[in-house]
């Protein structure tokens, strides 16, 4: 054991750290051999993410010139990955090194590590079937965290949030959408001081729904409210949804995917949606809009994209309680 706080020291946890190692291996074979290009976008950029309510890490670059600009550490890979497709219409895969400002804690690290992959031709169905196969080759049959146990080796749950929104809170979510109010009545529950019908939906999410889905097999979380869209693209089959999902493996939130927006308006307009929401929150957050991506998007293929947590993958993987565990962290 190290002096600080009785945390396990580096010999202690090599045996984790082993197969994290065996597991990246793992990653990369899968994806080489479904024909995947290996891809390591710049981690600093001029514009980190459009994320409301992430902090990026900000600091000053200083050019031979004398000339200095703000630059951040990247939230994700996401929009540079986006504009190799765009530019190549490859299957890219990366394990990239993330960072996000203000968070720590079991399952959270303000530095992490990300997998993405980008596979023009997908939608959420084969996306869906395509990581269960990955979960498969590099997970146990049956895995177990915070004292829950998933089966890996069976059909995966396929849930879309209006489903789970009617058998966990008892609401018709997309029918409520925008109006507070119908939403809290229909979960019983009263509105909170302030409270908007997005900040409902995710306090109904953490406390009703989550807590009973990816409980005995992993749950792919499907079908989001159009107002959640991010980069996803409406449903065609009924535009209040977004074909985006999250997947959920022993209550750990795991995955985040979309079939990925190609249309620049709209996704400009979600961008300055997204931006006076997060300037609302603290002004200090301003960047300009990444113009490259949006000129970027016409060129992007017909793809679904996902960004999955490595670290949470290792943790399911070896039963670790705490993310630090997981990592080379002397």
């Amino acid at each position: 054991m190290d002096h600080q706080g009785g945390a396990p020291s580096l010999p202690d946890r090599l045996p984790l750290l082993r197969r994290r190692a065996l597991i990246a291996a793992g990653v990369r074979g899968f994806f080489a051999a479904r024909g995947y290009l290996e891809v390591e976008t710049p981690y600093l950029v001029p514009v980190p993410g459009e994320e409301v309510h992430l902090r990026p890490f900000r600091t000053l670059q200083e050019r031979p010139d004398g000339a200095t600009g703000v630059v951040y550490l990247h939230t994700s890979p996401e929009f540079a990955m986006k504009r190799i497709v765009a530019e190549t219409g490859a299957k890219l895969f990366q394990l990239a090194r993330v960072w996000r400002n203000a968070e720590d804690g079991d399952r959270h690290a303000a530095e992490f590590t990300m997998l993405e992959w980008y596979r023009p031709g997908a939608d959420l169905d084969s996306l869906m079937d395509e990581t269960e196969t990955l979960l498969r080759r590099v997970l146990p049959p049956v895995v177990s965290w915070n004292g829950v146990t998933a089966t890996i080796d069976g059909p995966f749950e396929r849930l879309t949030m209006q489903e789970a929104f009617a058998r966990h809170v008892g609401a018709d979510l997309l029918g409520t959408a925008g109006d507070a109010a119908a939403l809290a009545a229909q979960a019983g529950t009263a509105l909170r001081a302030g409270e908007a019908w997005e900040d409902l939906f995710f306090r109904l999410l953490l406390e009703r729904v989550e807590p009973a889905i990816g409980r005995a097999r992993p749950t792919f979380l499907t079908h989001w409210p159009r107002a959640q869209a991010a980069l996803a693209r409406a449903d065609p089959d009924d535009p209040r949804a977004a074909l985006r999902f999250e997947l959920y493996v022993c209550g750990l939130e795991l995955a985040n995917a979309f079939d990925e927006l190609t249309d620049p308006v709209e996704q400009r307009a979600r961008f300055d949606a997204d931006r006076a929401r997060r300037l609302a929150i603290d002004p200090s957050l301003d960047w300009p809009l990444d113009e490259a991506l949006l000129a970027a998007l016409p060129r992007l293929p017909a793809c679904a994209g996902i960004a999955l947590g490595f670290d949470r993958l290792v943790m399911l993987a070896t039963g670790a309680p705490r993310i630090g565990l997981v990592q080379w962290r002397p």
